[in-house]
């Protein structure tokens, strides 16, 4: 598990000899709140602020669509915290227990963020379906003016998350979170629309229905993608293959072998590998350019080659794709 293995470690055909840390960023451990941290905060207090709102409009109107949507935007309020204190807890330092500090927290948001989506969108639809079967008088005026607030704070929020959201999972879940939001809240003004104009009570719970089936749509891959993350699985948009083709084509590597490469966050990439290089000794130029190519080709920024002379007197026990 990539839990196990030490950061910025570079072996140089010894047992774990490692000393050498070849141009790692380290930006995480930067002092005071960053910009996104200030959005994360913007965007709670915003959201709190309304859920408390639209709670109350929707006890006054009777509006269970309110009351509702109030449920679901009070579950990405805390699906922003949970990634709010992800955010914070990757500026915290490695500790001798805990070595990679913790960012992986950030991938525990995003999966939490994706399971508290779907748990919305059951939520969602099962009040469409009682409403569906027992449609209800609805105010719609109060409902209308309330939900076409909800559009403008979470539409602005999303704006928060917006820049960067494809390369930050956690980003990723803040946005979509906020986007939903902005898409019930515009159901409800459309079912106001339409039950003024007509009468219908039944087209509330079914654009209701609608908007639980989109969310799902949106979450599922989200989902997906944590759970992969949380599993050590390859990042998306990293190909392994191309990766060992381009250590084999290393100076002097004859094979490569115990290729590992996973996420330490939402935004940082790891590997580990075990380089062949019979005829060249390790040195830190080598070590230093192969580490300077990774991060540009591929993203990874943390990388831990360990060379060995592959001497048939002593194989390596990892050579073997199976062995973990």
């Amino acid at each position: 598990m990539g839990q196990d293995r030490a950061p910025h470690a570079h072996d140089h055909g010894h047992a774990h000899d490692h000393g050498h840390d070849h141009g790692h960023g380290h930006a995480h451990h930067q002092h005071g709140p960053r910009p996104e941290e200030r959005g994360f905060a913007l965007a709670v207090s915003l959201n709190l602020g309304f859920v408390l709102l639209e709670g109350a409009a929707g006890f006054l109107a009777g509006s269970m669509a309110l009351l509702a949507d109030a449920g679901h935007n009070l579950s990405d309020v805390l699906g922003l915290v949970l990634a709010w204190v992800a955010a914070r807890l990757t500026r915290r330092l490695p500790s001798a227990r805990r070595t990679y500090g913790f960012h992986r927290g950030t991938i525990l948001a995003a999966l939490g963020n994706a399971m508290l989506l779907l748990v919305a969108v059951g939520a969602i639809a099962l009040e469409s379906i009682q409403r569906l079967l027992q449609p209800e008088p609805l105010a719609t005026g109060f409902m209308l003016w309330v939900a076409a607030a909800g559009i403008l704070v979470n539409a602005g929020t999303a704006l928060l998350f917006a820049r960067g959201r494809e390369a930050d999972l956690n980003r990723r879940g803040a946005y979509l979170h906020m986007v939903a939001d902005a898409g019930v809240s515009a159901g409800v003004v459309l079912g106001a629309l339409l039950i003024q104009a007509t009468g219908w009570f039944w087209v509330d719970p079914l654009l209701g229905l609608a908007i639980a089936g989109v969310i799902f749509w949106s979450s599922w891959g989200l989902l997906r993608d944590s759970v992969d993350l949380a599993m050590d699985a390859v990042p998306a948009g990293i190909d392994p293959a191309a990766v060992a083709a381009f250590l084999r084509a290393q100076p002097g590597v004859r094979a490569v072998h115990d290729l590992h490469i996973w996420a330490l966050s939402t935004t940082e990439t790891a590997l580990t590998a075990h380089l062949v290089r019979p005829d060249r000794a390790a040195d830190d130029g080598f070590l230093a350019e192969t580490g300077r190519q990774l991060k540009a080709r591929f993203g990874i920024g943390h990388a831990t080659l360990q060379v060995e002379a592959g001497d048939p007197a002593h194989p390596c026990a990892l050579a073997p794709a199976e062995t973990l």
